[in-house]
């Protein structure tokens, strides 16, 4: 069975996240640094792809709230053009609106600290690394979904009402 590997490049970290073609479930694999260079990059990825007999990426695009494409689009498309071209795969684009938002709220929010204190350097930086791959699982799943043809494929994305706050949550509007 071939496996899809969902991308969710940062500036820093490349969330990760994987799913068989045939059972449609993503879920959160790794996060790895960002490379200084492409080539750096696709090392990384490459090395997860081999892990785990990838056939396929699917990558995040990120665009503006509107749906319209900027620099950093732009910019995504290369990166992602020049990865599937040099790992020999091919590369699906996927709307990543909202993604590190589901991600947030599926992991709650970031543990405290030692003796209830704020969370540690390194705490903080381990949470951000969980945020990418579920982020990653996020895009995924919603490519999966979309594939299957699964009416409101961005269902499970929270629709924010021009005040800011999601919805269903009676203690945000107090």
């Amino acid at each position: 069975m071939s496996r899809i590997l969902g991308v969710d490049p940062g500036s820093r970290r490349i969330g990760l996240a994987i799913a068989d073609a045939g059972i449609g479930i993503a879920r959160p694999l790794t996060t790895v640094a960002r490379g200084a260079s492409i080539d750096d990059d696709v090392a990384a990825i490459g090395r997860v792809c081999a892990e785990h007999g990838v056939a396929e990426l699917v990558v995040g695009l990120p665009v503006h709230a509107g749906g319209g494409e900027g620099d950093m689009a732009a910019a995504a498309r290369d990166w992602a053009t020049a990865l599937g071209d040099r790992l020999g795969l091919p590369v699906a684009m996927r709307d990543e609106r909202l993604s590190s938002f589901e991600a947030e709220r599926r992991l709650g929010r970031m543990p405290r600290g030692r003796s209830g204190g704020p969370p540690t350097k390194t705490q903080r930086t381990a949470f951000r690394a969980r945020i990418d791959r579920e982020a990653a699982s996020v895009i995924l799943q919603d490519e999966l979904d979309a594939r299957r043809g699964a009416t409101g494929a961005t269902a499970l994305r929270p629709v924010l009402p021009s005040s800011g706050v999601a919805d269903g949550d009676p203690e945000e509007t107090r």
